[in-house]
């Protein structure tokens, strides 16, 4: 048996997105603050639909997750040699984005759940400079949040929550990035809303979001945002806010707004997919699935599990047998950084780290996407595969 369906195909742009984004082309304004009078542009508009869809009182959209990260820091004043929390268990730009605005991330051990470790959060945060928290909910895992804000306000940490992986979830009532001071949000290709590449930057702060706007490079016209501040709110910071363009144009805002709104659909969807390949692999012999908190509304778009009794290279030959049948495993476990898979071992622009417990977690982690292109029968047939390879 062999599996032959794409782990990188995505579902279409909805039409009416087609649609819209053909009408942008035809009247050739692609640029964001391209109108006149009081129109209100595709970005103004799906800033105000995204504000209202998370609850923020400002939302900010701009080139890409990563950005709004940088951005974010930025906002908050943090400077080269300012130390950063943040999670082991991230992907790349989480730690770029720390590194680019000239920070040294300080990395905070992983759970087996793939949370952030709140005990060795609060010990580093305690010998440590740090005051801000970029915390990454890394493949759609969230910690116990009542008790990590508790932790934070204890020791006077500012959250910066990265959501790349969780947007359209929750945490108990709450929407995910509503939690911390400052939320952002991808759409690139492999998220819950596709443009190829964008993000957001979502705050109730007012201050934040002037001195965002400014920094994304709005050329004195953030009036014609969608969910900005009050134009007051600027006056403090417009003469002394660099310019460091990233602003979203109208043809990804108008590829979106059509996705925003059926996001609630594909997160049900995405349930079914994690549900099915739970059910497959639940009892596979030496294949432990990750506990989940059932207060959590997850986006389960990609699934993980732990191989932890397994040597490393017969790890590396189960990825390689099952790669040949058609599953593509990303593997944490190994030593080189490969395609979207890397570890803080891999990031020597953050510096060098002892995470014993992190080290053995993803020493057997496995990630696979769960593209809504796949159906419950595929997600059966990519379990008797795993199941099938596990037991050589």
């Amino acid at each position: 048996m062999k599996f032959e369906g794409s782990f990188t195909q995505q579902e279409p742009i909805p039409e009416a997105g087609i649609a819209a984004a053909n009408a942008v082309m035809q009247s050739g304004r692609l640029h964001r603050y391209n109108t006149s009078g009081d129109e209100l542009g595709e970005t103004a508009l799906l800033e105000k639909e995204f504000a209202a869809f998370t609850g923020a009182t400002y939302a900010l959209a701009v080139t890409s997750g990563g950005y709004a990260l940088a951005t974010a820091l930025r906002s908050l004043g943090v400077e080269p040699g300012h130390k950063v929390l943040t999670n082991a268990f991230t992907l790349a730009p989480v730690p770029g984005s720390i590194a680019a605005v000239g920070a040294t991330p300080i990395f905070v051990e992983t759970t087996e759940a793939l949370v952030i470790d709140l005990d060795d959060l609060a010990t580093k945060a305690e010998q440590s400079t740090a005051k801000v928290l970029m915390l990454s909910h890394m493949r759609g895992h969230q910690p116990d949040m009542a008790a990590l804000v508790d932790i934070a306000e204890e020791l006077g940490l500012s959250i910066i929550e990265d959501c790349a992986h969780t947007m359209g979830g929750r945490s108990g009532n709450v929407v995910s990035g509503r939690h911390g001071l400052i939320a952002c949000y991808s759409t690139q290709t492999y998220k819950h809303i596709n443009s190829g590449e964008g993000g957001f930057l979502v705050t109730d702060d007012a201050d934040i979001a002037a001195r965002a706007t400014l920094l994304s490079g709005s050329y004195m016209l953030y009036d014609r945002h969608g969910a900005g501040p009050e134009l007051d709110a600027f006056e403090p910071f417009r003469d002394t806010t660099p310019n460091v363009s990233g602003r979203m144009d109208n043809l990804r805002a108008a590829i979106l707004r059509p996705q925003l709104a059926v996001l609630p659909d594909r997160v049900a969807r995405w349930a079914a997919l994690h549900d099915a390949m739970e059910q497959g692999l639940r009892h596979v012999p030496g294949v432990h699935l990750i506990r989940r908190d059932p207060s959590l509304e997850r986006v389960g778009s990609s699934f993980q599990f732990v191989m932890p009794e397994k040597r490393a290279e017969w790890i590396a030959d189960f990825v390689s047998r099952c790669s040949a049948r058609g599953v593509e495993l990303k593997w944490f476990g190994a030593k080189r950084a490969h395609g979207f898979t890397s570890s803080h071992r891999n990031w020597a622009y953050a510096g060098r780290f002892a995470l014993p417990r992190t080290d053995r977690v993803l020493a057997g982690l496995l990630d696979m996407r769960l593209p809504l292109t796949f159906s419950e029968a595929d997600c059966a047939t990519i379990s008797e595969i795993i199941r099938d390879e596990a037991g050589k």
